[in-house]
Order: structure tokens, then sequence, then C-alpha cells
């Protein structure tokens, strides 16, 4: 977890807990604020259909959420290893055996919310999630995960010294940014001495991710007395007395933290994994405009290419070219919603192209030449030097489209590299002979068909 994030919630609302209200009014205006912006997300008419198909357990995910924060629900998950006594953890908080418990490898199979009792408003549900080295463990490790993921507070179980695999399983929990409870299970196999050392160790393993004051000793689930009586035959008589559970610490303590941080809690959960999606969309939509204005520049640089090749009027077929130019700027400004002028689309060509100083000289030295032999060549002359220059047209035409691609991509910005940098790369990444070889087969093929045959 980002610890930094709890800490601060943990602050604020110390500040707040001293006061009579026990329901700080600033969780509900974080709760209101969490349900307007799931709710705006998922309303959305910016967000394509594609994009959302693709995204669809995401959003069905964002519903749940949404659902959970209008129902006024809080998601408690207990985690750790396999039979460490979470399915007997949580019954005992239950009071009742709502959850499977075993001695075999794990019997936890699903994850069901299980109702609790209400904190401050709010209705508080228990899930038991399965063993984190189960047999057959990687499936429902991440299904684990997964949970946690999606509660707004986890108990960690361990039943005695942390090992490695529980640091792990710690650390990467803590990366959900979620806040953490541990819970030293079956603390009545333990003395006083032997429990205050083991709390001590725990709290050194888990520093920095879980505060001290939560980390408690409890027993779910005490092996019984065993008492030995004698009958009135003196024969020995065995008897074995059940326990009740000893889950006061960690009870007080999370009706502690939930009625003072569960509302703000659930909805800084739910606001975190609609960041995490707004992020996923706006990638999708991305990749997807990225697509699209791919395909919108093979397209002019198809439709450029052939029209200088087939222009037979000199000088002519250059204003067509850069006409062409600023028709792609600005059908790719559409692409990204993100609309400009003829006259803005020309400025922008124009940073292009000042770049690409010599580049684009030479490029517009050979079609003045080839434009001119059009006019005194005939036959396979003028094929050929029709095929020459629609390349180069098509070369320069791919420059100035991935260009200006970048510049609307990052919002009419070239950001930190600067037009020089970006268009520098841009060239560098095309392969000229590969390019070129595409567009002299795509031209050469555009004039059989369209070229009369000579007689």
């Amino acid at each position: 977890m980002n610890n930094s994030i709890w800490r601060r919630l943990r602050a604020r609302f110390a500040q707040s807990a001293s006061g009579p209200e026990r329901h700080p009014p600033v969780g509900n205006t974080h709760h209101s604020q969490a349900e307007q912006s799931l709710r705006a997300l998922l309303d959305d008419p910016q967000v394509p259909a594609s994009v959302r198909s693709s995204l669809a357990a995401d959003f069905e995910r964002l519903e749940a959420l949404l659902g959970k924060l209008e129902r006024d629900e809080l998601h408690l998950a207990v985690f750790g290893r396999v039979s460490v006594g979470k399915s007997a953890l949580a019954n005992a908080l239950l009071g009742e055996d709502a959850f499977e418990v075993g001695v075999l490898h794990g019997t936890t199979r699903d994850a069901i919310p299980r109702a609790w009792r209400e904190v401050a408003g709010s209705g508080v549900h228990l899930i038991d999630t399965p063993g984190i080295d189960e047999l057959d463990g990687e499936a429902r490790e991440q299904l684990a995960i997964e949970v946690a993921g999606i509660s707004d507070l986890v108990v960690f179980v361990v039943d005695g010294d942390m090992t490695t695999r529980e640091r792990d399983a710690l650390v990467l929990l803590a990366g959900t940014e979620r806040p953490l409870l541990l819970a030293l299970n079956k603390a009545d196999r333990y003395d006083a001495d032997e429990i205050a050392r083991l709390l001590a160790r725990l709290r050194e393993h888990a520093g920095g991710l879980v505060q001290a004051e939560d980390v408690v000793a409890v027993s779910a689930q005490p092996s019984p007395l065993r008492r030995i009586s004698l009958d009135a035959d003196g024969v020995e008589r065995v008897e074995m007395i059940a326990q009740p559970a000893n889950i006061d610490a960690l009870r007080d303590r999370l009706t502690d933290v939930l009625t003072r941080e569960g509302r703000t809690l659930s909805a800084l959960n739910a606001s975190l994994f609609a960041g995490r999606l707004t992020d996923a969309v706006a990638r999708r939509i991305v990749i997807a405009r990225r697509e699209l204005a791919s395909r919108v520049i093979r397209q002019y640089c198809i439709a450029k290419s052939v029209a200088v090749a087939l222009n037979p009027i000199p000088v002519a077929d250059l204003l067509a070219a850069g006409a062409l130019d600023a028709a792609l700027v600005m059908h790719l400004a559409r692409v990204y919603g993100l609309p400009i002028t003829r006259r803005e689309a020309g400025g922008l060509i124009a940073t292009i192209c000042a770049q690409l100083a010599a580049l684009m000289g030479a490029i517009w030295g050979i079609h003045l030449v080839a434009s001119a032999l059009k006019g005194i060549s005939a036959g396979m002359s003028t094929v050929l030097t029709a095929t020459a220059q629609g390349a180069l047209a098509w070369y320069a035409t791919e420059i100035v489209g991935r260009a200006a691609d970048r510049y609307l991509a990052a919002g009419k910005s070239w950001g930190d590299l600067g037009a020089k940098r970006v268009v520098s790369d841009i060239v560098a990444s095309l392969d000229r002979d590969s390019i070129l070889r595409e567009a002299r087969s795509e031209i050469l093929r555009r004039l059989r068909n369209e070229e009369p045959t000579a007689p």
C-alpha cells in the first residue's frame, strides 16, 4: 500500500474524531464525490463502444463498486497463508459458522461477502479468501489478490513469526493501496512473554506497511481445555471443554478504524480503481486513434503520390500536394478530437518542414524537375518520372503525417522533446527504401490501371 495515503487519512480523521460527531462529515463528502466520479465514468459518452467492449470486465467491476457505494457497504477481506485460521477468525467475528473450517490443506473455495455488522451507518461485510499457498495455488492466489484489491480493509492473518512468503505477500498487498491490519492468530499456544516477542517481531517485519497499533494478537478457535476428573467409582474421565474465541483486540481495532474512516476508505478504494480504469480507457482510446491515424496517413500518402504522379501540368502538382498535406493535418485533428483551421494546419506543416529544410528542399527540387520533365516526356519515361516523383511525395507525406500525429496525440503540443527532436526521430525511424519501394509499387499499379494504353 502507498502508506503515505493511509497516514494522511489517519491524521486527518484523528483530528475529526476528537469532536462529538462519530461519523466525520468529510467522509460523507468523499463518499459523495466518489459516487459522482464513478457514475460520470460509467455514463461518459466520449468512451467509444469498442473501448467499452474491450474493458467490459473492468466496467462491470466499476458498476459493482458504484453499487457498493450506493448501498453504503464496506468490505473487509481476511487474507493469509493456508491453515492459519482465516475462516475461523472470520467466523469468530461473525459469531456463527458461515465459512468452512477444516484441517485439510485449505478449505476456502469462494470469496462471497457475508454481512457482519453496521458500523457508523455502513454495513460491513466479511470476505474469506483462499490461502495464498494452497495446492493448485496460482489461480487461487490471484483470486485472493483480486479480492483484497476490491476490499476496503484487509486483515492479514499469521499464526507465528512471519515467513518469507508471507512477507512477500504483505508487500504485494501493500501495493494495492489498501490499509492493512496484521493479526497473530492462535495466540493461545503461547505464553504472555512469547506473545510480546512475536508481536514485536511482526511489527518489525511489517514496518512501513502496517501501523504498530494495527498488529494484534487473537485466538479465533482456541484449543479445548482438557479436564480430568474421577467419577464415583474412581474411574478417570477426560473432558474436553471448548474455549471461547478471544478476538476483542481485533474487533475493537476494526470498529475504531471503520467508525472513523470507513466511508472514506470505501470512497478511496472505488476512486483508485476508477482512476486506473480511466487511465486504461485513455490508453485504449489513444491506441484506437493511433490505428485510425495510421490508416488516414496511408490513405493520404496514396492519394498525394498518385495525384502528383498523374498531374501533367508543371507546378500545379506541387500546389495539389500542399493542399493534400493541409487536408491530412485537418483530418488527423478530427481523429484526435482537436479540430484546427486550415491556417493552423498550414502553420503546423511549416513548422515540420522547417525542421526538414535540407531534406524537403531536395524532395521539392526533384518534384520541380520531374514536373518539368512530364511536360516534355511521353510513354515509359513519363511513367518512370511520375513514379519517382510520386514515391517522394509519399515519403514527404509520411513524415508530415507522423509528425502531425505526434503533435496532436500530445494535445497540440510537441512535449518536452520539441519539434526538431520529434521530426528527427520520425525520419530516423523510417526505412526510406522500404517506404519508397512500397510507394513505387502502389503508384505503378495505379498508373497501369488509370493511364490509357499506348497505341
